[in-house]
């Protein structure tokens, strides 16, 4: 039955297929933390399926033993869109790398996330193409030396994050690739979430951009180059949270304060600071991780039912739609 949970671990999805990534490629852990959440979401393999386009994440359909789809570059959000008005019971994941979303597929995410489709859209950020040799992709840094750019790019970086809340994404969160703990917690949050749910995982391509995010990840230096996010809580970071951030509305700007009792308390439910959070690029400053922005919203299914014609449209009405392009409720 379509919604049934059941008892699963991880060991359960995966295939018979073998993962084919560079030995250290971030994707494996992202790999790792996606199977852990689709065992504690307890749906029957069935019930899941996985849709991708072009690139090293696109890889996902044949490692996760559900249903799957891997389609072209950029359309996976299109593709997915279908399948879930097909079978709204479906729990639908999109995973696509920055180039695969924000370059070719970069108008297919913006009307996904503006018709607020109830997908679960993951976006793999290794700031670089990476199964096609190193090409700049939209994320790449200024300056980053590629086959496309061998003097270094100019191009302004896209902020996947930042677009995803001015095309008005409804769920929007960042994570990375080594944190076991945090990506799973935030992908649980965003299968919870009725609509269009944007995860931006920072993912390290040890071949073409190794080191791509300096030391967010690092174990050794995590603590004091990152700051996780949630709701009501204040914002801290630091080996024993002894730092925390002060969000300063009336310039949209934080600063670093050595008071506790000083920070900021995060309100996922205030659009103003989800934008500041997701645009802080500050090297003084920690990166912001966590759900930024998580306010309900009719999703395009729902929406899409409670307009649909109670009757099927007779011949006479068809035609009529067809001839003056109004709809005869």
């Amino acid at each position: 039955m379509s919604g049934q949970v059941i008892a699963l671990t991880a060991r359960d999805f995966e295939t018979d297929q073998e993962v084919r990534w560079c030995p250290g490629c971030g994707d494996y852990a992202i790999l790792k933390s996606v199977r852990r959440v689709l065992a504690q979401l307890g749906r029957r393999r069935e019930d899941t399926v996985f849709v991708s386009g072009i690139g090293c994440a696109a890889r996902f359909p044949y490692y996760v033993d559900t249903y799957g789809f891997h389609s072209i570059h950029g359309r996976a959000p299109s593709l997915a869109t279908g399948i879930k008005l097909a079978n709204p019971a479906l729990d639908v994941w999109v995973v696509g790398g920055d180039a695969d979303f924000l370059a070719i597929g970069g108008n297919h995410l913006l009307h996904v996330l503006r018709r607020n489709v109830d997908l679960n859209l993951v976006l793999v950020n290794n700031a670089i193409y990476g199964l096609t040799k190193g090409q700049a992709s939209p994320t790449s840094s200024v300056g980053t030396r590629s086959p496309s750019s061998p003097a270094g790019t100019f191009d302004a970086p896209m902020n996947p994050a930042a677009l995803a809340l001015g095309a008005g994404g409804s769920f929007v969160a960042r994570s990375a690739d080594m944190l076991q703990d945090h990506l799973p917690e935030t992908l649980l949050r965003a299968s919870a979430y009725r609509g269009a749910a944007f995860v931006e995982v920072l993912q390290n391509c040890i071949v073409y951009n190794d080191n791509a995010f300096g030391d967010l990840t690092r174990k050794a230096a995590r603590a004091e180059k990152t700051v996780q996010v949630r709701h009501g809580e204040p914002m801290l970071f630091g080996a024993n949270g002894e730092r925390g951030l002060v969000y300063e509305p009336w310039q949209g700007t934080f600063r670093i304060t050595e008071n506790v009792a000083e920070a900021t308390l995060h309100d996922e439910t205030n659009p103003a600071l989800a934008m500041a959070l997701a645009r802080l690029v500050d090297d003084a400053l920690p990166m912001p991780l966590g759900v930024f922005y998580a306010v309900p919203r009719p999703h395009y299914v729902a929406a899409l039912e409670a307009n649909a014609p109670q009757q099927p449209l007779t011949r006479g009405e068809f035609k009529d739609i067809l001839r003056t392009g109004s709809w005869r409720a």
